[in-house]
């Protein structure tokens, strides 16, 4: 019951990062693989105001988060504004470059030795049922539960939410309609990447910040939005989670270094039975 209590807290931060991944996959239809290190400098962003500014951690995570988004807004506007309308492979090549730009600018600034980075609560863990788990891990948890049912309202009860749905499946008709895309799409970054942010901080504590920490996380998020269809919010947290308790399993009775094996044979056997993932609708072909 540990091992998957301890999954199911990695599982959130897995699901952190591919909420943010779905969001923007879903509305610019973009797979942002520099995400992972956008979310690695906002994590780096936040250090500097807890340790050379002393601010509170609260503090610090809010400023981050509007780095996060000013950033988000940023890489949209300089970078893939210019190739909304080229093909999808253009589209990956530059998120690449960018991964590659994003981990060296963090290198040189920061340097590659890797640094504590301070929990968001602190304390000894709390028994329950015979499971342990600390304060932060709690936080951990509650934090994913809220932002489940932040995007759940936003998609479900706001314009901006309605905007963002109509976008994600026509952006002609959205425009014609009077909904202004590219608005929605530099909501979607924004969003997307504070998320990441969030991401990054929950795992800087757990692996250490370093400008590689988000490397494997990216990976497993990847999987986690996969397995749960990569259109789906609620489909990449289930994924996510999903990811965190096999790879626990895994490294518990198995091996640590076979747990990405492990989980990407379980992603092969789902996509095999289901190809659009767990979550992930029948695709519609139009006939003319």
């Amino acid at each position: 019951m540990q091992i998957i209590v301890s999954g199911l807290i990695f599982g959130c931060i897995y699901a952190l990062a591919a909420l943010g991944l779905v969001l923007i996959f879903k509305t610019t239809e973009v797979a942002n693989f520099a995400h992972g290190e956008m979310a690695m400098l906002t994590t780096f962003v936040s250090y500097v105001f807890l340790t050379s500014y002393g601010f509170p951690y609260l503090v610090s995570l809010v400023l981050a988060l509007l780095f996060a988004t000013i950033f988000g807004l940023f890489v949209y506007f300089v970078f893939m504004k210019r190739v909304q309308s080229a093909p999808h492979l253009n589209q990956v090549v530059l998120t690449l470059g960018l991964f590659m730009v994003f981990n060296g600018v963090a290198g040189i600034i920061w340097g590659y030795q890797p640094s504590s980075f301070p929990e968001a609560f602190h304390g000894d863990p709390y028994e329950i049922g015979g499971v342990f788990i600390s304060l932060n891990e709690i936080f951990v948890v509650i934090l994913t539960l809220i932002l489940m049912l932040g995007f759940f309202l936003l998609f479900r009860f706001t314009r901006l939410g309605l905007a963002m749905r109509a976008a994600s499946q026509d952006t002609m008709a959205s425009e014609l309609m009077g909904i202004k895309v590219s608005g929605v799409f530099m909501g979607a970054w924004a969003i997307g990447t504070a998320l990441g942010g969030i991401g990054g901080m929950m795992t800087a504590p757990v692996t250490f910040l370093s400008p590689n920490m988000m490397s494997e996380v990216l990976i497993l998020a990847f999987a986690g939005a996969v397995l749960g269809g990569f259109i789906s919010l609620p489909g990449a947290v289930f994924g996510g989670l999903i990811i965190g308790v096999i790879e626990n399993l895994i490294s518990y009775y198995i091996a640590p270094e076979l747990k990405i094996v492990f989980v990407f044979l379980l992603i092969l056997i789902v996509l095999y039975i289901r190809p659009q993932g767990i979550f992930g609708g029948a695709k519609i072909i139009k006939k003319v």
